[in-house]
């Protein structure tokens, strides 16, 4: 989960920890690239579009589809223009912020069913 918004972080966390997911947390895209590019296994990047930093949410997403080309990729984003994600890449999906718990959690659970 990459967002660089602490609360929003942690609560999408905790929603896919209710739902018996396991997460790992990463503020932006330069502490999540390298557990990206390692050998965890990740079933699914849920990351912000608008993370701050040198790399965006779907910068980050491109660049972990270099080692990873099959990465479920779920961006989240608050505002209802996406910057350029239409139409989404294969293995992909859009979540508008707010969401309720159940639609993040069937979202993740119809990527890893894929």
């Amino acid at each position: 989960v990459v967002d660089d918004e602490p609360t929003v972080r942690l609560l999408v966390a905790e929603i896919l920890s209710d739902y018996g997911y396991s997460t790992i947390e990463a503020a932006d895209a330069d502490a999540a690239l390298p557990v990206l590019q390692s050998n965890t296994r990740i079933d699914v990047l849920v990351t912000d579009v608008g993370l701050r930093g040198a790399l965006n949410g779907p910068a980050l997403a491109a660049a972990a589809r270099v080692v990873r080309p099959d990465l479920n990729v779920l961006f989240v984003t608050g505002y209802a223009d996406a910057g350029g994600l239409d139409p989404l890449p294969p293995r992909t999906r859009l979540l508008l912020k707010p969401f309720e718990p159940d639609v993040l959690a069937l979202t993740v659970h119809e990527l890893t069913s894929e």
